[in-house]
């Protein structure tokens, strides 16, 4: 299936600056890619198993990343309403029917930079470290179906759901958004008209009402796939190692992608 998606193979163009004939196959070359984004083989050891430079590897690595990216990028992943409900878990229908998409962010390691702007940008205090920042949006099936850029560590959940092109999605009216309680973007919501379910906080109160406590169970419970789905791009082992700064004028690509393949992989919920 992905292949049927990702046609004319050989469309795809590496910079190898090598008199040699080229060695690798566009299969190869695809393999290869795969090997660095979701085994997280590094470029030296890639460079030793497929007999060429490094140069090659982070040639070929950066061609597929733009390749994979235009390709897929076409897809239209954000479902329809009415795709979103038949598709629905029976807990969903049964608490949270409205609900079209459930939000979180995530962050990824990077190098850190010699530009002090930089460096102070992509400091997240969450992480304690360098880091980009992505919202990543779930239907209520499980699929993947927003795909944020990444930013520098340092915005906040808010500032991101205004810049990421979100709130510019196809809503219907009278869809809810499920999130965690650091999503205070109610009135963002108010004007694409879309209801925001969050978990209660305490705010002026010492201590939760018994109802407040079972509600922020049930979206706990139902919130949890968001983050079943971040882990399942990160499942991709690139993102075990801290970036270089060599590869950032790509990652936007390849966390995109990553994030796109794990739809040609098994659901994490089981819709009967």
């Amino acid at each position: 299936l992905l292949f049927n998606i990702i046609d004319n193979i050989d469309e795809i163009q590496c910079n190898v600056k090598s008199g040699r004939p080229r060695k690798l196959s566009p299969e190869n070359q695809f393999l290869m890619f795969l090997c660095r984004v979701k085994v997280g083989l590094f470029e030296y050891d890639l460079s030793n198993r497929f007999g060429v430079s490094i140069s090659t590897v982070s040639n070929v690595l950066i061609s597929w990343a733009n390749f994979c990216y235009q390709r897929l990028g076409t897809l239209n992943i954000w479902p329809s309403k009415k795709q979103v409900f038949q598709y629905m878990p029976q807990s969903f229908k049964e608490k949270y029917p409205s609900t079209r998409v459930i939000i979180d962010c995530t962050e990824i390691k990077v190098e850190m930079s010699s530009s002090l702007l930089l460096k102070s940008q992509t400091y997240s205090n969450y992480k304690s470290a360098n880091t980009l920042k992505g919202l990543i949006g779930i239907s209520p099936s499980g699929s993947v179906s927003f795909v944020s850029q990444l930013f520098t560590g340092c915005i906040s959940d808010r500032e991101i759901t205004e810049r990421s092109g979100f709130l510019q999605l196809p809503f219907d009216k009278g869809d809810s958004i499920m999130a965690d309680k650091g999503f205070n973007i109610q009135d963002l919501l108010d004007e694409v008209h879309v209801k925001l379910n969050i978990p209660p906080f305490l705010g002026m109160y010492d201590q939760m009402a018994g109802g407040d406590v079972l509600r922020t169970q049930s979206i706990a419970a139902e919130r949890i796939h968001v983050e079943r789905a971040i882990n399942k791009i990160k499942s991709f082992h690139i993102f075990d190692q801290v970036i270089p700064l060599s590869l950032m004028g790509s990652i936007n690509q390849i966390w995109t992608v990553c994030a796109l393949l794990t739809l040609f992989q098994e659901p994490i919920i089981s819709v009967s």
